[in-house]
């Protein structure tokens, strides 16, 4: 087994590498946001060989794939002795219709909800606690997950939910009783993070950042004002930034692909993947990957602790794995800097953030 380096999770003793597995795309189709067929052996061994190469965590959830992404993850780690034995985060509060799999999930974290959910993702884990455990989306108000985004019905009125007060507070009783060992916010905004940390302290915000999605800053400089841990989610943008994805592949998506309705997949296309091209001479420079250079961009940012990043076979988990371990350099950052103005890909600051770069 091969070790990388750890950073701190924040206050909460936990050390993790600052690459983790992310297990949404290997949950199979037939859901609202899968990403076609996957052949469950080989999701099972590109976990494993993440391990293996080093990786301590696991990010899951139990809406990816309708639990079957959780029951994948408890597979792929049976037989593994406890002291190799990765880091396993899970999220609550996106509640499906099993009568309805491709309807869009619920927002719910009524304290009812959560205790529900707690438990049926420690069944399906197969562990007697979460190590990390998040609040999926805010959920004050009730209604579907697509409500509110580009792709839903403009009048779409969700019902009033649980109040963030409290269902923050049911989240630190989890921690207190032992069912959990830490408890974080996943897409919450500075205004969230403020209320929440008044309940109690936030753990860790797992916001999207990457060369594309650029628009978490001030949540992340706010966990680094506060000793909250930051574990951004896509970092290759769903598979643009990892050098391999063209236009050609885009256009053969498969329609129970969750991408071929985003923006970033159809409309703003050609500008992603011309940043992609962009990096190839920073990973030339380097003998690397284009997929590694936008990690270590992603992981450049000053306050991020690590970065989730999926792999649906062995051999892409080897594509992204020298992030962990990458150290860019001003030229790098200069350069990465200068292809996000020139091609106008994504949104938010074109400066990555980190110590002592100017924008």
């Amino acid at each position: 087994m091969t070790n990388l380096p750890t950073r701190p999770l924040g206050d909460t003793g936990l050390r993790i590498s600052p690459v983790g597995f992310g297990a949404w795309a290997i949950a199979g189709p037939d859901w609202r946001y899968g990403w076609g067929a996957q052949d469950d052996d080989e999701s099972i061994a590109a976990i494993r060989h993440a391990v293996d190469r080093g990786v301590t965590w696991i990010d899951t959830a139990p809406v990816y794939g309708l639990g079957h992404s959780e029951r994948l993850v408890a597979k792929a780690l049976s037989g593994i002795p406890e002291s190799d034995r990765p880091l396993v985060f899970t999220k609550v509060g996106l509640v499906w219709d099993p009568d309805d799999r491709l309807a869009p999930p619920r927002r719910d974290m009524s304290p009812a909800s959560v205790r529900r959910e707690v438990e049926a993702s420690l069944r399906r884990l197969e562990v007697d606690h979460i190590d990390l455990y998040q609040v999926h989306w805010p959920a004050e108000q009730h209604g579907p997950l697509d409500a509110g985004a580009e792709t839903s019905v403009r009048n779409a009125r969700p019902e009033p939910g649980t109040p963030l007060e409290e269902y923050w507070r049911v989240m630190a009783d989890l921690k207190a009783e032992g069912k959990v060992r830490a408890i974080g916010l996943s897409n919450h905004d500075v205004a969230h993070l403020e209320r929440a940390e008044a309940v109690a302290h936030v753990d860790t915000l797992q916001p999207p950042f990457s060369l594309i999605n650029r628009g978490a800053a001030a949540e992340i400089a706010w966990c680094a004002a506060r000793h909250t841990a930051v574990i951004g989610y896509s970092p290759l943008q769903s598979g643009l930034l990892t050098g391999a994805f063209t236009a050609a592949r885009a256009a053969a998506l498969p329609p129970d692909d969750w991408r071929r309705r985003h923006p970033d997949f159809t409309t703003d296309l050609r500008r992603n993947l011309a940043l992609a091209d962009a990096l190839r001479p920073v990973a030339h420079r380097h003998g690397t990957t284009v997929a590694a250079i936008a990690v270590a961009w992603t992981l450049h940012r000053h306050g991020v602790t690590g970065a989730i990043v999926g792999a649906r076979r062995p051999g892409q988990v080897d594509g992204w794995l020298p992030a962990a371990t990458l150290r860019l350099d001003p030229e790098d950052l200069a350069e990465i800097r200068a292809a996000i103005t020139h091609t106008g890909a994504g949104h938010g600051p074109a400066c990555s953030g980190g110590v002592g770069e100017s924008p």
